[in-house]
């Protein structure tokens, strides 16, 4: 039974002349998970965005961490169950599904 307590994600682009600054950050809580936003070009300033997601819908959610331990926990198993998906979120921080 493992939890995704807490996840950031950085990603920086440098592009002349407006290098791109994006960041993720989630967190897990009593209520479910909040995800925070930010993106940042050149010397604008940063467009902040948060939202957050019931537990219930994020039943069995596969971030990116658990989904390293998975991919590993399958290669070692050598097998792959038929129609594995999972909730996940994806790099603009919105609710999607996984398939394996």
């Amino acid at each position: 039974q493992l939890e995704t307590l807490e996840q950031e994600e950085q990603e920086r682009l440098e592009l002349r002349p407006h290098p791109t600054e994006k960041t993720t950050h989630i967190v897990s809580h009593e209520h479910g998970m909040t995800v925070w936003k930010t993106l940042r070009e050149g010397e604008a300033e940063p467009q902040c965005q948060s939202f957050s997601y019931s537990r219930a819908k994020l039943r069995g959610l596969l971030l990116e961490g658990a989904s390293l331990l998975l991919l590993r926990l399958l290669a070692r198993r050598q097998t792959m169950p038929p129609d594995l998906v999972f909730p996940a979120i994806n790099t603009e921080g919105d609710l999607c599904t996984s398939s394996y």
